[in-house]
């Protein structure tokens, strides 16, 4: 739906037409009925891929063509038998294509719906929080900096308010906002009235009523017309492909090689056409791309179990390489239940445990506080000077919506047996200064008996030098200079034992003041408690073994910030040089050497803006440190922009912060940014596993075909042979890798550096060495059976053959099982060994192996004849035996 110029009407009139409410809003039952009448607000995405688009898709490799010749020339001299077996073989390459492509649309699908936005609605008088696609026209909207708005509404009130427009209009400097109509033909970037989708509030807080969702709002009919871009390779995946082209030229060379041996040594020219078309077709690990982004986007969904939303692939490499993790303190580092328990009134200290659900208050120390003027006022500032919510539902439970420092607030109100919603009412809100981040205040002004009343709260330092007067003994009284630093040296006392400290203060005047923050009467203390993160000291300790840096960077007192980080383990005793004040951090673009070296050494970073965050984070690349910075205000976001790795907190987090961010913290926990790095680690050391693991058997099949080209021998693998192996050991044991949990010593080791290949000189001398042990494994099982078949009489080629292709295909199986990181634990203990899928998938690959023999049409497809236990007992023995040299070589760390 779309409510025409709803620009030229009063923004009553546009209620009325939408049938809505500006305090209560629609009812519940309005709204689902508006839902089912005009669907979600979201947007068409790009169209999704056709799973019979997908399946043709598999068809038009190269590599598919190769085979549809070889195909054709077995048609031709009538081979039919081979020709049928080629193209079953095309089918089930097909298949397995299209499982996997399918398989890793489905992951990104499920990735897209964890990044849904929510909404802030009031609904039957009371605000909620709902998913932006359940906001129907007619909704009552609230926004406030650092939001994103979700849908088309005309404003109806806001304070102090501007919008970043630049995603729709290109302005790029944020437009202020008004409530008058406009004339009909106002052109849409001059609408300021109007509030569209997709844009961004980056300062105060507004209401506005809803009249377009989805398709029909602006941002939706830009969409109709340009359908998104298909999304760019992530570097790792641009890796692989250079990676693979490189490896087809390298194939493609040796392929040739062998075909010319073959022809030389006199050998049909169809026959080693058709083994040369084979060998490339089996040789090059076409499906690799696939295979990387399948495990990439399910190492995502493993995260999202974590409590990580990962939304850019890209971000999951860099993770790896994280070397500084920039955090904020609260919420992160500790655990985001912010609760009022000290209160210091004129000297005196109170202490007690607030319970908002049971609304009673157990006073532990400083007795009758209820009865001061001080204490009542700061319960108005907790209740008005607040743009939270706080209520109890229909099961009994405690409901908060807003910042966690508000709702603490409201809950300490609460918890006095004050009525929030009536004390609001008593004192209606009539102008606001929202919290800004440079001055560390927010005040709101408040009609009452006649006259109007500012209430302010912020930081402690910032409120005193804002104070002219204080209120001692209910009585107001001018505020000298040793009073007010006596009240800086309590909050600093305070936030030293590791409270969060803010300041209280008021003023009344006849007038609505020009300016809130001035000439403001000091009212008290207020001490908040938010206890570290009992995870958190663990965390950190596995930072430090995996060489990466951990700073603290935090808005709060240098005192509290100190006092957490020492609980932490973030700092030692003693390391007082460690703690930065950000008055203390000077102008970046000044800093000599000698200030830049201390801005590195220190781990803990108080009072900092968000420029300075920027600057820090600057500071720390030009030191070649890759940075994960964690922010959740909208000022917050040009840092995580810069920042290697941008987290934004999901819990606390503005819109706007976790638009910009690489991932987004469900939790706000800092444990969780640590599993972050860990799984990115351990998703690109499988990437590296089944790599390694592909190319070494598919260069153990180069080499053994080349050694028997070069020799001579009549037992060489056929054709079909080469693709069959190709089938039972490349897919099954590569995805199985993929889901490895990864390596206890995963977080042991240094960062990895973003130019590091995937596959760099101790991988290639690795797979080489594996590659030729399986090779010479081989060839001394036919050779074994070659000798053992003389003494006999019983030799024949066949048998010989037979037992090449099998000794290769369960050499290549259990060579899985050397794709460990631990090879310092014994073997059933490392990471490859403890995965059951890689068991489902040898116990799978090795029935479908021995299944072929029993198979009719396949066996004489691949010219396979009975073995005797015997010559089983050679194929397991000299198989197991690869594996064992292998594994040895790489305990003694000839091979990685």
């Amino acid at each position: 739906m779309e409510l025409k110029s709803a620009h030229a009407k009063q923004w009553k009139e546009v209620l009325l037409e939408l049938k809505s409410d500006s305090k209560k809003g629609l009812s519940s039952n309005e709204a689902e009925r508006r839902l089912d009448q005009y669907g979600p607000n979201s947007l068409q995405e790009k169209k999704k891929v056709n799973p019979v688009v997908i399946l043709i898709a598999q068809f038009k490799s190269p590599f598919v063509f190769l085979l549809i010749i070889a195909a054709g020339l077995s048609s031709y001299f009538e081979e039919y038998l081979d020709a049928t077996a080629i193209g079953v073989v095309i089918v089930i390459n097909a298949i397995i294509g299209f499982i996997m492509e399918y398989q890793a649309e489905q992951s990104m699908e499920a990735l897209k719906k964890l990044t849904l936005v929510p909404a802030k609605v009031i609904r039957d008088g009371s605000m909620r929080e709902i998913l932006s696609d359940e906001v129907v026209p007619g909704d009552l909207m609230f926004v406030e900096a650092g939001d994103i708005v979700q849908a088309d509404g005309r404003l109806i009130s806001f304070s102090q308010f501007e919008i970043d427009e630049s995603s729709l209009t290109g302005e790029s400097v944020p437009v202020s906002k008004q409530l008058d109509a406009l004339p009909e033909d106002t052109s849409l970037a001059e609408r300021t009235n109007i509030l569209y989708r997709g844009t961004s509030v980056t300062k105060g807080n507004g209401y506005f009523i809803v009249t377009s969702t989805g398709m029909q709002t602006e941002l939706g009919k830009i969409a109709a017309l340009v359908q998104s871009a298909d999304a760019a390779d992530t570097p790792l995946e641009k890796k692989i492909e250079q990676f693979s082209k490189k490896l087809i030229w390298i194939t493609v060379m040796l392929v040739v090689l062998i075909f010319l041996a073959g022809v030389l040594y006199g050998h049909p020219l169809v026959n080693m056409l058709m083994t040369s078309i084979a060998l490339a077709v089996a040789a090059i690990p076409e499906g690799l791309p696939i295979v990387a982004t399948l495990a990439l986007a399910q190492g995502m969904l493993r995260m999202a179990r974590h409590n990580v939303i990962v939304k850019k692939l890209a971000a999951v490499e860099t993770l790896g390489g994280t070397t500084v993790i920039c955090t904020d303190k609260t919420g992160t580092l500790t655990q985001n239940r912010i609760e009022v328990n000290h209160i210091r009134i004129n000297g005196s200290e109170f202490v007690f445990e607030p319970d908002a659900l049971t609304q009673t208050m157990r006073i532990l120390q400083g007795g009758l506080i209820q009865q001061t003027q001080n204490y009542e006022i700061i319960q108005l500032v907790s209740t008005l000077c607040n743009t939270a919510e706080v209520s109890v539902d229909r099961d009994g439970k405690l409901q908060e919506v807003g910042d966690p420092l508000e709702t603490g607030l409201l809950k300490f109100v609460r918890a006095g047996k004050k009525d929030i919603f009536s004390i609001r009412k008593q004192y209606p809100k009539v102008f606001e200064e929202p919290f800004d981040s440079a001055t560390k205040i927010m005040a709101t002004c408040h009609a009452h008996s006649g006259r109007f009343t500012t209430y302010s709260k912020g930081g402690a330092d910032e409120v005193l030098q804002s104070c002219t007067h204080f209120l001692e003994d209910n009585k107001v009284v001018p505020l000298s200079e040793s009073v007010r630093n006596q009240y800086m040296t309590e909050a600093s006392e305070m936030a030293s034992s590791g409270l969060r400290v803010i300041a209280a203060a008021f003023k009344e005047t006849d007038d609505i003041p020009g300016e809130l923050n001035k000439e403001l009467i000091f009212t008290g203390l207020i001490g908040m408690m938010d206890p570290p993160r009992n995870e958190v000291p663990e965390a950190i300790k596995d930072c430090k073994s995996a060489g990466v840096k951990v700073i603290m960077v935090t808005g709060d007192h240098p005192a509290t910030a100190k006092k957490i980080g020492l609980k932490l383990g973030l700092l030692d005793s003693g390391q007082d040089d460690q703690v930065m004040h950000g008055n203390t951090m000077g102008d970046y673009e000044q800093l000599d050497a000698e200030r830049k070296k201390a801005w590195l050494h220190t781990r803990i970073f108080a009072r900092v803006n968000p420029k300075q965050k920027l600057d820090l984070v600057r500071l720390l690349q030009e030191n070649n440190e890759v940075v994960g910075m964690t922010g959740d205000g909208v000022n917050d976001a040009p840092a995580l922009k810069k920042a290697d790795i941008g987290i934004a907190m999901g819990l606390r987090g503005t819109q706007v912060a976790q638009e910009v961010a690489d991932m987004v913290l469900k939790d706000d926990s800092f444990s969780s940014i640590v599993v972050a790095i860990k799984q990115g680690r351990v998703i690109f050391d499988n990437i590296r596993k089944f790599i390694v693991f592909l190319l070494s058997c598919n260069v153990s099949e180069l080499f053994l075909i080349s050694m028997t080209s070069i020799l001579n021998v009549h037992y060489a693998l056929f054709p079909l042979q080469i693709l069959y192996i190709n089938i039972v050991t490349d897919v099954l044991p590569a995805l199985a890798l993929g889901v490895t949990k990864g390596s206890d010593s995963v977080m042991k080791q240094k960062p990895r550096s973003s130019t590091e290949p995937i596959i760099g000189r101790e991988q290639w001398k690795s797979l080489i060495v594996y590659a030729l042990v399986i090779t010479i494994g081989c060839l001394l099982a036919v050779f074994f059976i070659h000798g053992r078949a003389h003494e006999i009489e019983s030799w024949n080629k066949e048998l010989c053959n037979n037992v090449l292709f099998i000794t290769l295909i369960f050499s290549q199986l259990f060579h899985v099982l050397n794709m460990t990181s631990d090879r310092n634990k014994s073997f059933f203990k490392t990471d490859v060994a403890r995965n059951k899928y890689v068991w489902y998938a040898l116990a799978l690959c090795i029935l479908i192996t021995v299944g072929a023999f029993f198979i009719s049409p396949v066996a004489d497809a691949l010219r396979l004849d009975h073995l005797s236990a015997a010559d089983w007992a050679v194929v397991i023995g000299f198989s197991l035996f690869t594996a064992i040299v292998n594994w040895s070589l790489k305990k003694l760390k000839v091979i990685v």
